[in-house]
């Protein structure tokens, strides 16, 4: 049995992923969010479990003891998205109150989750500081960057994990991953950021915390910012996906539910060469050297539900419904956005509990041999 404590929890993916392998039990979560605890608690069942809302105010001795302590610590002051401030924003501080509760609480394990960013924040110096202080704690920790499309979801989605151990045999038994997704993201036109075109054929783009709407790249898209283009892989579920058309080209997300070819959709209400689309099922119109094609259906464009978004980080329906009871569709969009794939803390769990049990057993039998040689003398 490996217990757990959810640390900077959101609405519980690290919980959702652990939960589903035989003998990863909670004992409690820490959450400021109150939306997204509220979403937590309509998930899982927190009765008897340790609560925290403020990581600051959390007094380990207050902790019950555990195994592993998993956190997606905040990533918003390390994301390329943000202002990247760091360690002098006050959520890039939020490291050293995880660091706080491994020195005082000594778990065996632990699991973190960041965007891609941390590792070249500051030039690496960021990084550099918390890995000096996980050695500082006498942790040994490796790191990998995994995408949720190789775990089983549609979504290309980069995450930076690190895994930390006390024990010196646990190295290189959890980190890296080799395993790949066959399917990739195919690109079929180049061009600047929100101006390329995808194969139809291959994984959505990375769900971020603040797409979605018009012009995103979710499902199957259209470009609907100022220079508009057709894609068809989703993006990162963002926490802004439902406030608007953005400034950055390609941002937004949105599905497509028929096919239509088009001729240059950045100039739809031009009339070149006949017919700007042909109808569904209709081959593509000649490739030339200066036109972008894409396709359309029927010029009607929707965004991704919440319950869409969820589903592409790795929730069940059955703890998807609950969430969509509680909260707002504003607050839905950015939890999901948010949240920690839970296939891919799934594959990370399993492969940690099989190390916890094989630890275990060499132990239990070293202690059987050394009890037996007693016994003789």
């Amino acid at each position: 049995m490996i217990k757990f404590f959810d640390m900077f929890s959101g609405i519980g993916g690290f919980r959702a992923g652990l939960e589903r392998i035989p003998g990863m039990i909670c004992i409690g979560h820490c959450e400021i969010d109150k939306y997204a605890d509220r979403s937590y608690r309509a998930i899982f069942d927190t009765e008897g479990e340790v609560y925290f809302n403020d990581a600051t105010k959390i007094n380990p001795k207050d902790i019950p003891d555990f195994d592993l302590l998993c956190a997606g610590f905040p990533c918003q002051s390390f994301s390329i998205a943000g202002k990247r401030r760091g360690f002098d924003d006050a959520r890039g501080t939020m490291f050293f109150e995880i660091a706080r509760v491994l020195r005082e609480k000594r778990p065996k394990y632990f699991l973190l989750e960041n965007v891609p960013g941390l590792l070249s924040h500051n030039k690496g110096e960021t990084f550099t500081t918390i890995l000096s202080t996980i050695s500082q704690l006498g942790y040994g920790v490796e790191w990998q960057l995994l995408n949720s499309a190789d775990f089983l979801v549609p979504q290309s989605r980069k995450r930076m994990f690190a895994f930390g151990y006390r024990d010196a045999r646990c190295s290189g038994k959890i980190l890296p991953f080799g395993e790949c997704n066959p399917q990739t993201l195919r690109q079929v036109f180049p061009g600047s950021q929100g101006q390329r075109g995808y194969d139809i054929g291959g994984l959505s783009c990375t769900l971020a915390a603040g797409s979605g709407g018009q012009g995103g790249r979710t499902g199957i898209y259209i470009d609907m910012n100022a220079n508009a283009c057709v894609t068809c892989l989703a993006r990162c579920i963002t926490t802004r996906y439902n406030n608007g058309i953005s400034n950055r080209n390609a941002e937004k997300s949105g599905v497509f539910e028929c096919l239509m070819p088009c001729l240059t959709p950045s100039r739809l209400n031009k009339r070149q060469q006949g017919n700007r689309f042909r109808p569904h099922n209709c081959p593509m119109f000649t490739l030339t050297s200066c036109d972008i094609h894409g396709v359309l259906e029927n010029c009607r464009i929707r965004k991704l539900m919440p319950i869409e978004c969820f589903r592409l980080q790795g929730f069940s329906d059955e703890q998807i419904m609950p969430m969509l009871a509680v909260n707002s569709d504003n607050q839905l969009y950015k939890q999901a956005g948010n949240a920690v794939t839970a296939n891919v803390v799934q594959a990370i769990g399993e492969r940690i509990k099989l190390l916890d049990d094989e630890l275990y057993k060499r132990s239990e039998k070293i202690y059987g041999i050394e009890s037996k040689c007693k016994s003789l003398h």
